[in-house]
């Protein structure tokens, strides 16, 4: 109880409501903090853009390779070279590689093309052709591919990721 005699000095009841409603208010503050906080993430998930494949021309064999780290195919052809990214359109798991019981003939951007592999998703049943369109299942786009070039730094073949192509671009080296 407040004695009257001393004005100004609260009793032990409204002292500890204070302090128990401040400490309510800081755990709310600081919860409402956390879960904004949240909603921002900590990691760039972004790799890097330019994927170096190897010294040509022998830095590859012939068919498909697959770059895990990088999730992309890189395919070769005598000398010439594509890529064709490896994660699903549907919600980005990486498809592998099915070959095919015999080599087919397709044309792809009015060219022809001999595709060997097909690609599969195994989360969602998703299907490709091996030019990289896509067949069944839910993926609602073909894999993209990527531009694949001569390094200007050290001559390595390198596959830049922040450029997408159009389905059947090749680079042939001389």
């Amino acid at each position: 109880m407040t004695d009257p005699s001393k004005p100004g000095r609260p009793d032990r009841r409204s002292f500890l409501r204070t302090v128990g409603t401040g400490a309510g208010a800081a755990a709310v503050a600081a919860q409402a903090a956390a879960a904004l906080r949240s909603l921002a993430p900590n990691v760039a998930y972004d790799g890097p853009t330019l994927v170096k494949v190897g010294r040509q021309p022998d830095g590859l064999p012939d068919g498909l390779t697959f770059l895990p780290e990088a999730r992309l195919f890189v395919f070769r052809s005598g000398r010439a070279y594509h890529a064709i990214s490896a994660v699903c359109t549907h919600l980005g798991c990486t498809v592998h590689p099915e070959a095919l019981s015999a080599a087919e003939d397709r044309r792809v951007s009015g060219r022809p093309m001999r595709v060997t592999h097909r690609f599969v998703c195994s989360c969602h049943g998703s299907r490709y052709h091996g030019d990289g369109a896509n067949e069944s299942g839910p993926a609602p786009a073909p894999l993209p591919w990527y531009r694949v070039l001569v390094s200007p730094d050290d001559g390595q073949l390198a596959v830049d990721l922040s450029q997408p192509v159009p389905a059947g671009r090749q680079l042939t080296l001389l």
